[in-house]
């Protein structure tokens, strides 16, 4: 097996010691293990970290080991998703994070591929802020990609290709790991009422009047295929590819010019090259 210069844990501590006195940034890539729909992995997590790691490698980035498992109640329903608490996932993303800043590498950057993290990364990201004066940047990996993307490659009806169940993950995974998907399997969303009201947002949320109300609900009340919204069979091989570019070279360029940050004085910005 070839050494991956770019992934910590193909690195023997003493590698890792003679990259730390160059202060790199280090890349935190989170996912989880929840269903996809019938068709696609659990395990999203997977993909989450390669392009995480390919962008840490166009950066000259070093990519942590990536958080297999994240937060979502509304997924527990499901056999074989693995849900941590909220407090246990707080808990084990600032002891992630800190392993790093007690070590003096202060850019810490997380590649999140599992959207409902994304309220406890910021708890903890305050935190590390009032405590110790560093900012730590949150890349929601699968809300990047401007709208004009998605018109590109879905053309005007970009929207009836995107959702959980659907894409972008079942055509990054197509392009990743394609023999992973079961095209046998492939179906459109099937939503279900609650009280007699339309269901909203990815399910735990119902529209009255027009407006959302949260709602306790678990996927398997208001999705029974896992199918948030979208028809995964508009997915391909080819937009995958095109996504994963994307992704990749914008995760690595905000790598770069994180680069050239100061993580504990957010209001100056990097002085550009002469």
């Amino acid at each position: 097996m070839t050494k991956r210069q770019h992934a910590l844990q193909d690195l023997t501590w003493v590698e890792f010691e003679e990259r730390r006195a160059g202060q790199p940034v280090i890349v935190l890539p989170l996912g989880s293990q929840e269903e996809q729909g019938p068709h696609a992995p659990m395990g999203d997590f997977v993909v989450a970290e390669r392009i995480a790691l390919a962008a840490a490698e166009r950066a000259g980035a070093i990519c942590a080991p990536v958080l297999p498992f994240g937060y979502a109640e509304f997924f527990r329903g499901v056999p074989g998703g693995i849900q941590l608490r909220a407090d246990t996932f707080t808990r084990v993303l600032e002891d992630m994070i800190g392993a790093f800043l007690d070590h003096g590498l202060n850019r810490v950057v997380i590649v999140n591929g599992h959207t409902t993290n994304a309220s406890l990364i910021a708890q903890v990201a305050h935190k590390i802020r009032r405590e110790r004066g560093i900012m730590v940047p949150n890349l929601n990996l699968w809300r990047l990609m401007p709208d004009a993307l998605w018109d590109d490659l879905h053309g005007p009806d970009a929207q009836g290709a995107r959702g959980h169940g659907a894409d972008p993950l079942t055509s990054v995974t197509l392009h990743l790991t394609p023999d992973l998907i079961r095209h046998d399997l492939m179906a459109q969303s099937e939503r279900l009422m609650a009280f007699g009201l339309a269901t909203s947002g990815q399910f735990a949320s119902v529209s009255y009047k027009g407006a959302p109300v949260d709602l306790p609900l678990d996927v398997t009340d208001v999705a029974p295929n896992g199918i948030g919204s979208g028809n995964p069979s508009r997915a391909s091989a080819p937009i995958g590819a095109a996504m994963t570019d994307w992704l990749t070279r914008h995760v690595a360029d905000f790598l770069g010019y994180f680069r050239t940050c100061d993580p504990a004085d957010w209001n100056a910005a990097p002085v550009p090259p002469a």
